[in-house]
Formats: C-alpha cells, structure tokens, sequence
C-alpha cells in the first residue's frame, strides 16, 4: 500500500509539471479539488513543459510525451475510444509519438542470451545498433544462421523492467481513479476505473512479445495467397517473451512516394491494394491489423505492402462481420431500408424503435456522401457518423466496431496521400460482394445445414421437451394467458422470434440429416 501511495505521489508531481490537468480542462472541466491539488503538487517545479503557439491537443500530447512511457500508451489506448473521450480529444491523441531514447547494445545481446540459451544465440552472427526505440521495445538487425544459411532478420528486444514500470505506475492510476470515481460521483461516466484496467489488460499482452508473435504468424496465415501483401515470418526458436524475431523488411516507408514511383509501382493500384487488404482480414477473416499508420506500413520492390508492428490488432467475430459487409453494402447501393433491417436482425437497436425512423437517420447520413466528390467519400467517417446517430437510439456499439472505425480513418488517410483520387466505395465493392457470395452461396448454406444437421442431433435426446416447452409457451401467449405487461424487463417480441428460429433451425436440421443419409445411402 506504502509503495502504492509513493508511486501515485510520483505521478501527481508529473500531472503537475507536464501540465497535462490545464489542457485537458479545457477538453472536459476538471474537479476544482483535484486542479488543486495538482498544483500543490507543482509547487516548486522548476518550470513546466512549454507548449507556447500550439493547440489544446498539441499541448495534450506532449504533456502525455513528458510523462514517460505508461502515459504515452495511456494516450494511445484513449485514442482508440472516443466513445470515452470524445472525437476531438480521440483525433489529437492519435498524434503522439512513441519514441524514446534506446537503451545500449551491450544490455540487449545480454536479454537476447538469456532469453533463447546459448544454443541459439550462438548461431547470432552479429548484432547492430538499435535502429528504431519506442516506449516498450526497440529493434535492432542481426545475422543468424538458419538451417545451415545466414538470414538478415529483425530483432525486437523488450525495455529492461518495463512491465514492473507499468504496472506499478498503472496500479497507482487505478488508485487515483478509484478516488476520483468514489468522491467525485460524476466521473463515474468518464469509467476511469474501467479504461485503466482495460489499459494494463492490453500492456500486459503487449510486453509478452509471443502474443506479437502469434498475431503476426496468424495475419500471415491468413494472407499467404492474398495478392499485394507479404507478411514477415516468424523464427520461434529466436522469440520468447522478451524478445521477438522476423524477417528483416526490404523495402520503402509506405510515406515515401516518390521513392516508390521510382520503383516504377503504380500508386492508384497501391492505395487501392491497401483499402482491399484491410477491408479483407475485416470481412473475410476477422482478424486485422489495428495500427496501420505510415510508420508500420513498407512497399517491397514487387510493389507489396509488408505491415509491421503486431501489437495492436483486432477481432470480429461472424455476426459484426456480417453486420458490417452488410451496412457498407447497403449504403454503396444507396439501400437505407435494407441497412435499418440489418440493425434490427443483428439485434443492434431496440425492438420497439421506429423503422422509418431509423432508415430516415440512415438516408440523412448516405445522401450527402453521394454528392461528394470522389477524393472526400469516407467509408470510415461514414461508420462514424452512423455509430452516433445509431446512439441516439440506444444502440451500444462494441468497442471492437470502434477499433476498426479508427482504423479506416488511418487506412483510408494513407491511401489517399498516395492516391488522392482513390474511390474508396469503388474498391471496397468487390471485397464486400465476394464475401456476401461467400456466406449466402449455395456452399456457405449446404455447409451451414450441415453444422446446424450436427447440432441438432446432438441435442436430440432433448427435442421433445424443448418442442413442447416452446409450444406451452406460444400457446399461452395466443390465448391470453400469460400477461405479457406483468413480466417487465422481457422482450417477447425477441423470445418470439428465437422461438421462431429454433423453429427453422429444427427443420433445416432435418434437412441436413435427409442429405447426409441420402449420401452415405
């Protein structure tokens, strides 16, 4: 507890010098008592970090910088939620900048060693000097004999103690927001207590670089005969916890354009290559890279992007899957109704919301994208405006939705610096009308009946009783005997429709089991 109290004293005395509180008053008011109590805390300082002639988010970033690592991440993380924070503190958080001096050469081959024993470093030919530094890592190049050949591979070697340093300074935030949350009862809506715990969740996965590395072998997995994208391999007797070993990138920053026309790469084919791709491990596979920036984007000399940086990624299982190739979909052919439809199925607003209502909120979003121009259409801004106009009728967005929405903003961004011309709906169109063939093509329901055919016969012995409990239940309803108004906080409606579907799924199921025995037979 002594140590927890010293290490949220050493954080106020940061809050305090950085200026941090100041700027981010302005976003969002902050308690008098606790503005107090910072510059308490700031008496004397020698001077707090200067941000003269720079804007409120400006400001807010270096302060964060100045602060060290855990608030740098803290930045980061808070930049993918602005359903917390809002949009305009969200977009200026993007732009801080994870860079830190190295540590020395020496103390890296030292991790290195005792990390994969001294069967494997032997095989090490040399080491270079650290090439890149950020908050929790820095990488360095090396030479290692793989199956009798020496490879050129990347090396990324945990800071010394970083994951001590960040859980203790993110212990002693807990505990500050703790205090914050229980005196301040209005906080509560800001869920501190909740974003710092989400945030050492997210660190800790990060500081244990085998989870990097199984993101980056399964993206790989993934993409192998995707056209356009090479991604790095892994060497899983060069990775541990604290160090993570891949293929040394050949190639040009994604930044460099005129590098990579000299290349002779087609730019308009490069940036609609790059929208494919994202919009390919979304819909199709559900796994994306979550940090696609200039910084973790290459062109090799073939012209393919090689992505880097695996930390961050992101998931989406088959129903937000369908639920966005759908809503773009609808908006691309200009079909509002069909999109409300699919909020209502996918279960994402209240049953008893106006359909009209919503496609009318719809129509009011797609209309004016089609009377842009084609450099100013944004499929990213398009799902941002939708979650908050979907907001408006209770419609909880998942935070995995959110993630790719950021995400697009910084896809799309890229494409058009170096493409300004590119048609996001006209490249995003083939990606979406494939997969939709994929999941409503006569394969996709052949083996769909063929799960549900499996399931239900796993479940046989217990049909009878389900089949007449749903039947008691519709009975009693139709006759007026079970007063629906009595039983609160139930939607009958839903119950009704799950009832329906099991209905479905019972006959399809039967199907299935006529199939598979009119094959065997």
């Amino acid at each position: 507890m002594f140590k927890k109290v010293f290490n949220l004293l050493k954080i106020l005395r940061k809050l305090s010098v950085s200026g941090a509180v100041e700027t981010l008053d302005k976003f969002k008011p902050v308690p008098g008592f606790f503005k107090f109590v910072i510059f308490i805390f700031s008496i004397g300082s020698a001077k707090k970090i200067q941000n003269l002639n720079k804007s409120p988010g400006e400001k807010l970033c270096n302060s964060l910088e100045s602060m060290g690592p855990t608030f740098i991440k803290l930045g980061q993380f808070l930049a993918t939620r602005p359903d917390i924070i809002g949009d305009e503190i969200a977009k200026n958080l993007e732009k801080l900048q994870d860079k830190l001096p190295a540590f020395n050469t020496t103390e890296a081959k030292k991790i290195i060693k005792r990390e994969i024993g001294e069967k494997y470093y032997s095989k090490i030919k040399n080491i270079s000097e650290p090439i890149a530094a950020a908050s929790i890592a820095q990488v360095h190049f090396a030479e290692i004999n793989i199956d009798g050949s020496n490879k050129d591979l990347a090396i990324k070697i945990l800071r010394p103690n970083i994951q001590k340093i960040f859980n203790e300074e993110l212990d002693a935030l807990n505990f500050l927001a703790y205090l914050i949350e229980n005196v301040f009862k209005k906080t509560k809506r800001l869920r501190l207590v909740e974003v710092i715990f989400l945030l050492k969740q997210i660190t800790n996965m990060e500081m244990d670089l085998r989870f990097e590395a199984a993101a980056a072998s399964e993206l790989r997995e993934n993409t192998l005969n995707d056209k356009g994208i090479k991604v790095p391999k892994i060497y899983w007797n060069f990775t541990s916890k604290k160090i993570l070993t891949l293929d040394k990138i050949e190639g040009v920053s994604i930044r460099d354009t005129l590098k990579i026309k000299s290349l002779n790469i087609d730019l308009k084919r490069l940036s609609e290559n790059l929208i494919q791709l994202f919009l390919k491990q979304a819909v199709r596979d559900g796994f994306f890279h979550a940090d696609m920036h200039q910084g973790n984007l290459f062109v090799d000399k073939d012209g393919n992007i090689v992505p880097v940086d695996f930390g961050i990624m992101g998931r989406l299982d088959k129903s937000n899957r369908k639920y966005l190739a759908e809503i773009l979909f609808g908006f691309i052919n200009r079909d509002y109704n069909k999109v409300a439809e699919m909020h209502f199925l996918a279960g994402l607003v209240p049953t008893e919301t106006s359909k009209d209502e919503l496609t009318q909120a719809l129509r009011s979003i797609g209309e004016p994208i089609f009377g842009q121009s084609i450099k100013d259409i944004s499929g990213a801004n398009l799902l941002g405006q939708l979650f908050e106009i979907t907001e408006k009728f209770n419609m909880h967005t998942q935070t995995q939705l959110l993630l790719l929405q950021k995400t697009m903003v910084v896809v799309e961004g890229v494409a058009r610096k170096i493409n300004p011309e590119t048609n996001i709906w006209e490249v995003s169109r083939p990606v979406l009308e494939n997969w939709m063939q994929s999941v409503k093509g006569p394969k996709s329901t052949f083996n769909r009946t063929i799960e549900i055919s499996k399931d239900i016969l796993q479940k046989i012995p217990d049909l009878p009783n389900v089949m007449d409990n749903a039947s008691t239940t519709l009975q009693m309803i139709a006759e007026g005997k079970l007063n629906l108004k009595s039983l609160s906080g139930k939607n009958f409606e839903v119950e009704e429709l799950k009832l329906k579907n099991l209905r479905n799924n019972i006959v399809i199921g039967i199907l299935g089991i006529v199939i598979g025995l009119f094959i065997v037979f």
